[in-house]
């Protein structure tokens, strides 16, 4: 009897070994998927960020061409601030030189009556 024990003990053994390999296994796949699933985000986040950085560089390469734009219309707007400026002074010279030609009209007509 002794025998009988010893080989249902042994086979009660491998049963409960034979289990304790299946749950190992199912733990071992479930970590492995767990462990995938974690690389994938982790791999999406960082495709993420590489991609804010070029949005940010593209967006600093455009805010230098705006402020190059803008200082380039303010001398712009400057230059034609002083034009500005000169056709003014020039339009008061014509105006009195059109006054002075019609006071000289004046006195010619006076003299030649």
């Amino acid at each position: 009897a002794g025998r009988g024990q010893s080989k249902m003990a042994a086979g009660a053994a491998a049963d409960a070994q034979a289990r304790f390999g299946h749950s190992v296994k199912g733990l071992l796949t479930e970590k492995v998927t767990s462990c995938g699933t974690d690389v994938i985000a982790l791999t999406k986040q960082v495709l993420k960020g590489s991609r804010s950085a070029e949005l940010l560089g593209q967006a600093a390469r455009n805010m230098v061409m705006q402020e190059d734009a803008i200082l380039h219309s303010e001398d712009s707007l400057r230059k034609m601030a002083i034009i500005t400026t000169h056709l003014q002074y020039q339009q008061e010279a014509i105006q009195k030189n059109v006054e002075q030609s019609s006071n000289l009209q004046d006195q010619l007509s006076h003299l030649l009556k």
